[in-house]
């Protein structure tokens, strides 16, 4: 259970399932750091010369943004876009 002084860094999306974008700025630095790594990703292993890694590699990315979303944002779940 969540302290009540807790922020989410990424709330819930309004419509549909899952987060939308952060807001408190550690979400953003994830989101960076994120993106950061997929741009290293695509320099150092890019898809064109090695597809198997690149693509393993994005999707360990992927998941990691995701578990950080799981445990640092608003519990998700189906929403119809009412609060």
């Amino acid at each position: 259970m969540r302290k009540p002084g807790n922020q989410y860094w990424f709330p819930a999306r309004r419509y549909g399932w899952g987060w939308g974008l952060p807001t408190a700025w550690q979400g953003w630095a994830v989101l960076a750091i994120y993106a950061a790594c997929i741009g290293l990703l695509v320099w150092l292993a890019p898809p064109s010369t090695s597809a198997l890694i690149f693509f393993a590699l994005a999707a360990l990315a992927a998941l990691l943004l995701t578990l950080v979303c799981w445990f640092k944002g608003e519990p998700p779940h189906w929403r119809w876009g009412s609060k």
